[in-house]
This record gives structure tokens, sequence and C-alpha cells, in this order.
């Protein structure tokens, strides 16, 4: 990498970070939406492995209990994992056009959805069969794209979970959901070594990223944040949905 990307990189991560420490999520949606308009969505996919483990697993195992939260979603798990593998053939194909498309939808999917969604309750009698479902969907868009809340997130929000429970159950399914990427790209044999030591690299800017973070939260309401960053993401998804036809 040269300078140009280093900085790059660098400022994306933090600004990942920051977002994460605000708003509990985001940091891989952050960082495929803006590596992704300027590097092949592979590429930045391969990017994103270890920042994202290392701060959703920090999440995961900073809640109040890992083994009730694994206990009741261990299905959705299981089937996200299965999913990603089946649906990273697009993002490791090399068809960078068509991934990029497919990444900028879906980052306009889920801010809109998002900014236009009211409150969803999913009856403790559906989780049974909707939980290995929306395990299954969220790991083929995983694979497909390497963003992780469609639709795992407005899922886990239509839970009635409280509010540590949520942001567990969420560091959950993006740590899955991470180690799922890694593993689906290696076995495609899409998974660059060179994208290693870049990526430890990130780390550091994404943790910091996220103390700002933590530390803008006292000073600006999550849900304001939240609103603005939605709508950036929605501008973004649209430029990179378009870019093919431009």
């Amino acid at each position: 990498m040269d300078t140009t990307e280093i900085v790059i990189v660098t400022a994306t991560f933090f600004l990942a970070g920051i977002v994460k420490g605000v708003t509990g999520m985001g940091l891989p949606t952050v960082a495929m939406g803006v590596l992704g308009a300027l590097i092949s969505p592979l590429s930045a996919a391969a990017l994103l492995l270890v920042p994202s483990f290392v701060t959703n697993l920090w999440q995961l195992l900073a809640g109040p209990d890992f083994r009730a939260v694994l206990r009741r979603f261990w299905p959705m798990m299981a089937m996200l994992v299965i999913g990603t593998v089946l649906g990273a053939g697009l993002l490791a194909g090399g068809d960078t056009a068509r991934s990029t498309m497919v990444l900028g939808l879906t980052l306009a999917a889920y801010a809109v959805y998002s900014l236009c969604a009211g409150a969803r309750h999913v009856p403790p009698s559906w989780q049974p069969v909707a939980s290995p479902l929306v395990g299954l969907a969220s790991g083929i868009v995983t694979g497909a794209t390497g963003v992780f809340v469609i639709p795992a997130v407005p899922y886990l929000q239509s839970l009635g979970l409280g509010k540590d429970a949520l942001v567990q159950a969420l560091g959950l399914s993006f740590t899955v959901s991470t180690i799922a990427l890694g593993l689906a790209l290696g076995l495609h044999g899409a998974l660059p070594a060179e994208s290693l030591l870049p990526s430890l690299l990130a780390v550091a800017p994404a943790l910091a990223g996220m103390g700002t973070g933590q530390a803008i939260r006292r000073h600006i309401h999550p849900a304001t944040f939240r609103r603005c960053f939605l709508a950036c993401l929605l501008l973004l998804g649209c430029e990179m949905a378009l870019r093919p036809f431009l």
C-alpha cells in the first residue's frame, strides 16, 4: 500500500470506529461503504476482517450473559455461516461492477428501511422458525456484499431484548459474520495474504474511533447521529448502485 492508500484506510476505520462508538454498530457497514467506493468490494472485505473481529468480540464478551445469548441464537448463527459460504461466490467472483452495484443496493436498502420503518415485534412463537431463516438470509447478504446488517439487525431489534442483551446479541451476530466471511473467502481462494498486515494495522484507528465515538455520544443524541449517518449511507449506496450505468 502506498501512502495515500494508508491514509484512506486509516481515516476510514477511524470514522467507522466513531460510528460504532456512538451507535453500537456500523463499523463493517461504513468500512465497506467507503472503501467499496474506492477499491473493489473484495479488497475492502479483506481489510475489514481483523478490526471487525476485534471490535465485535469485545462487544460480545462485554455483555451480561454470553452463554444465554449463544444458547438462544445458535440456530441463527449456524445458518448464518452456511449462508455466508453460499453467498460468497459473488464477492469472490471478481466481477467488481456487479458486486459494487449489489453492495450499493444493500446499503441504500438498509438506510431506507432504518429511516422509514417503525417499531416491529416478532412474536416468540415465530422465533424458532424465523431465527434460522434470518440467519440464512443474513449470511447470503454477508457473503455477497461484506455487509452484516441485513436482515439480522432489524430482526434482533424486533425481539424485545433488553439494551445490554441486544448489544451482546448484535456482537455475537457480527463476530460470527466476520469469522464466516473470512472462512468463506478462504474457501473460494479469494482471501489475499497481502491484506493481513493492513487489516491488522486497521485495528488501532478502529479502536481509537470507538473511543472517540463513545466520547461524542455524551454530547450528541445517538438518534440524531444515527439519522445523519443513515442519510449519508443512502447517498453513498445510491451512487455505488448507479455507478455501472454512469
